[in-house]
């Protein structure tokens, strides 16, 4: 398999239909979709193929034990962090082709340490006042295509 555009980071997702469809749109673009264990489905479990629907068979996909593994793995690339208690929009960055994308669970979005860690990393999409969240699919979808253009944009 080529080299991807882009890594997305599923850490310890919840919802094997968020992650079917996160899936899906990795498919499109040419990322990479990393799972951070522990995740809350079987990774068999028919939603993940439903909401991926034939895509599923030709995600590059790798599943990793815990954080410290998935660094080990992406070490030299360049993390960038999707949280709503940033302050920094998400076209803020000029992103590039090996960039990894990391997005909490759907629950409790990305753990204390990780933020507290990557300050300098966090981005969020911005949403109107009273707005709690945005499904995870949303959110990576939106991201992923604008790294995509900007990258497609430079070259």
């Amino acid at each position: 398999m080529s080299e991807p555009i882009f890594h997305v980071v599923l850490y310890q997702p919840e919802i094997p239909d968020n992650t079917g469809a996160v899936g899906r749109t990795c498919v499109a673009i040419g990322a990479k979709l990393w799972l951070v264990r522990p995740l809350g489905f079987h990774i068999d479990h028919r939603r993940i193929k439903r909401a991926g629907l034939d895509y599923w068979q030709h995600l590059d996909l790798e599943i990793v034990d815990d954080w410290d593994c998935l660094t080990e793995h992406l070490s030299g690339k360049r993390f960038w962090f999707l949280s709503k208690k940033s302050e920094t929009c998400y076209t803020s960055p000029a992103f590039e082709k090996g960039d990894v994308f990391v997005f909490g669970c759907e629950s409790l979005g990305l753990p204390q340490f990780l933020m507290e860690e990557n300050r300098t990393k966090l981005l969020q999409i911005p949403m109107q006042e009273g707005a709690r969240s945005l499904n995870l699919s949303v959110s990576v979808a939106i991201t992923l295509y604008e790294a995509r253009r900007q990258v497609f944009v430079i070259e």
